[in-house]
């Protein structure tokens, strides 16, 4: 038998992401994107990826699922003016679980950009695996925040990839239904969610296995809800089996799968009991279909499992072995007192039974045998394309900002001028390495 061929990686990274910060006592702390590249460069994967720097993605562009009013909004508010948009907060959902901070805007052009920028690349044929950890933010809806995310890059990725692709497929293993997403294609059989979840009184309430989709879109909305303590082993038998069934069925071009590391063990707002092995064998087997995929981060809220997490699903997708003893670097005394790369699990109970397990497994199995072999059009919002919706137009304040865009300088980084902010030295790799920045 021939070598199997090399997977081409690409991974996008800016370090101004770890400049942003939600405010004092936030469980979201984007500093743990940056905590992951160390690990990254430290363990020395970066050499077998292309490390790309995302380019700031227009207005036109989150517009393509997001309201014109909602992206302007995020775009001028800042802590300092809130007290004039004091309808629109109410109106969008922003300022407790989704607060105004400095640089929200350019936050969330940050991370979409790399998710974007991803499926592009993926289009392309340019990569065969592109890693966005910073990307994943999957609960944004049409013109409101929710639960940590403003803009839901998850969505807009797969606009992107269905320029190219007739169908795409989007796995979810955060610990949080993927509600955003799931709302967005729920009516149409282009796209198919999956979803692994906690399930019954836990954020954001929705991802009943009942809930399967409706219209063109019935029986493409896949749900596994979930309960206390899912462990290695239960969460393996039920993942391999339904997304082996899932690819069977729908047979994606191209897939986007949501990385959630607040579903390992000890998580700060979770309540399952992962492993990073566990966790990662998701990773494995969604890799192993050959298809092009798109990695994104998502959840995770203990700070020092979610850089443990990413970096070990970064060499998973890479397919290459790194020491349980981390590596020295920026960030190493957070690892404290063990230092190790793999985390233990605890001694909490898995409420998720055998018979539970198996009854789900074999309702959406159910659901699945109706899969139909063809797809129907969806509105990609690609200018210049009878898939378009007619109304596409941007009001005047988004034109200007789009234009005021297009006139920068490619190769300087938004935010670069007049804020005070300090590339990381970590963004510069050694010369020589082969990488296009």
């Amino acid at each position: 038998m021939a070598a199997p061929t090399k997977r081409r990686i690409s991974y996008f990274y800016d370090s101004d992401i770890g400049n942003f910060h939600y405010g004092q006592g936030h469980p979201m702390k984007p500093h743990r994107v940056r905590m992951t590249h160390s690990l990254v460069v430290y363990y020395w994967l970066y050499r077998n990826m292309e490390i790309l720097r995302p380019k700031p993605v227009l207005l036109s562009e989150m517009t393509r699922f997001h309201s014109d009013d909602y992206i302007n909004f995020l775009r001028v508010i800042t802590p300092d003016n809130m007290q004039e948009y004091m309808r629109q907060l109410q109106r969008f959902n922003v300022g407790e679980d989704c607060p105004v901070f400095d640089g929200l805007f350019e936050f969330c052009q940050l991370y979409t950009s790399g998710s974007i920028g991803g499926a592009a690349l993926l289009n392309q044929k340019e990569a065969d695996i592109v890693i966005n950890w910073s990307g994943g933010l999957h609960h944004a809806k049409k013109s409101e925040a929710s639960g940590f995310c403003y803009v839901n890059d998850c969505v807009l990725a797969i606009l992107e990839l269905l320029k190219h692709h007739h169908r795409v497929l989007y796995i979810d293993i955060d610990i949080h239904h993927g509600d955003g997403v799931e709302e967005a294609f729920y009516t149409t059989d282009r796209v198919m969610t999956v979803s692994f979840h906690k399930f019954g009184e836990y954020f954001p309430g929705t991802g009943d296995v009942s809930d399967f989709g409706h219209g063109n879109g019935k029986n493409y909305a896949i749900n596994f809800p979930l309960h206390d303590g899912m462990d290695d082993e239960s969460f393996v038998s039920v993942f391999r089996p339904v997304i082996g069934k899932v690819m069977e069925t729908f047979a994606p071009g191209a897939i986007v799968l949501q990385c959630g590391a607040d579903s390992l063990s000890g998580d700060r707002l979770g309540c399952f009991n992962l492993s990073l092995k566990g966790h990662a064998d998701a990773v494995a087997f969604v890799k192993s279909f050959d298809v092009p995929v798109l990695a994104l981060g998502g959840g995770g809220y203990t700070l020092r499992n979610v850089p443990r997490c990413w970096v070990y699903e970064t060499s998973v997708l890479q397919g290459t072995e790194i020491k349980d003893d981390l590596p020295f670097h920026d960030y190493f005394e957070y690892y404290g007192p063990d230092y190790k790369l793999h985390l233990p699990v605890s001694n909490m109970e898995n409420l998720n039974t055998k018979p539970y397990l198996e009854t789900i497994k074999q309702q959406l199995f159910t659901i699945l045998s109706q899969v139909s072999p063809t797809g129907a059009q969806i509105q990609t919002g690609q200018p210049g394309t009878s898939m378009t919706p007619p109304d596409a137009a941007l009001p005047e304040t988004a034109r200007e900002r789009e234009s005021e865009m297009e006139e920068r300088d490619p190769d300087t980084r938004v935010g670069d001028v007049g804020e005070g902010r300090k590339e990381h030295p970590l963004e510069m790799m050694p010369e020589g390495d082969g990488t296009r920045r």
